[in-house]
C-alpha cells in the first residue's frame, strides 16, 4: 500500500486498509485488532449476529461490504455498523431511509457501482448515478461518504485500471458538477490481487482479506 501511494505521489496515510473478515474466525480476528488494525468490513448478517459477542470488548469500526436485501435492514441495524457501503437500488435506498427515520438515527453510506460492467455483479450502471445521488440527497438520514465498487476480476491490468478510473471519474463529476458535497469523496475499490492499481486510480479504502487471513477454506 505504501509502494503504491508512493507511485502515485500520494501519502500513505491517504488510504484506509479495511479488513475484509468474510468467513474468518472471531480468534484471528481479534489478533488483527490487537495489532492495530480497526476497521473490518463483513458480507453477511450472520456473520455480524456470530461475531459481534465474541469482540465486544474491542474498538473496531464495522462496515457493512455485502448485498444488502431490504428484508434484513432490520437486521442489520441491530449492530454497530458504521457505514453502509452496497447501497445499490431505489427500494433499498428508500426502505432503509424510512426504518432509520423510525428509529430516529441516521447512518453512513456508499454507493454501489457496477464499474466492470459484470451481469453477475451488484451496483447501479453507471448511467443511472447521476439521478440515484439527486433522489439520495432526499434521505436526510443517508449520509452519503462516497462510492464503492468491485472492480473487474482480469489478469489485464489495464482493463481492471479502467473500472476503478471509472468510479473516480463519477466522484469528481458527481462533486464538480454539485450534485453531492466535497465531503462525498471516498472510493472503496481494490482487493487483494489488485490493490496497487485501485490505489493509483485514486482508492481511500482498500477492502483485504485473503492477503492477510489466507485464502478461504470455507465459503459458509
Amino acid at each position: 500500500m505504501a509502494s503504491a501511494c508512493e507511485r502515485a505521489g500520494r501519502e500513505a496515510d491517504s488510504v484506509r486498509l479495511l479488513l475484509a473478515t468474510k468467513t474468518v474466525a472471531s480468534d484471528r480476528i481479534r489478533v488483527a485488532i490487537e495489532a492495530g488494525e480497526t476497521l473490518l468490513g463483513e458480507n453477511r448478517i450472520q456473520e455480524f449476529a456470530a461475531k459481534n459477542p465474541e469482540l465486544s470488548d474491542l474498538k473496531y469500526e464495522r462496515h457493512f461490504i455485502g448485498h444488502l436485501q431490504t428484508n434484513k435492514i432490520k437486521d442489520i441495524l441491530k449492530y454497530d455498523v458504521k457505514c453502509i457501503q452496497s447501497l445499490d437500488s431505489a427500494e433499498l435506498m428508500h426502505k432503509l431511509d424510512q426504518r432509520l427515520q423510525a428509529e430516529g438515527r441516521s447512518l453512513d453510506i456508499m454507493v454501489q457501482v457496477n464499474t466492470s460492467f459484470e451481469a453477475s455483479k451488484y451496483g447501479l450502471n453507471p448511467d443511472e448515478v447521476p439521478a440515484f445521488l439527486k433522489e439520495l440527497n432526499k434521505c436526510d438520514t443517508l449520509k452519503l461518504k462516497g462510492f464503492m465498487t468491485i472492480g473487474l476480476f482480469d489478469s489485464d491490468t489495464e482493463a481492471v485500471r479502467r473500472s476503478y478510473t471509472l468510479l473516480r471519474e463519477l466522484r469528481d463529476m458527481a462533486i464538480s458538477e454539485g450534485i453531492v458535497s466535497p465531503e462525498s469523496k471516498e472510493l472503496s475499490m481494490g482487493m487483494s490481487a489488485d490493490l496497487e492499481t485501485a490505489i493509483e486510480e485514486g482508492a481511500t479504502i482498500v477492502r483485504v482479506g485473503s492477503a492477510i487471513f489466507g485464502t478461504r477454506t470455507s465459503n459458509r
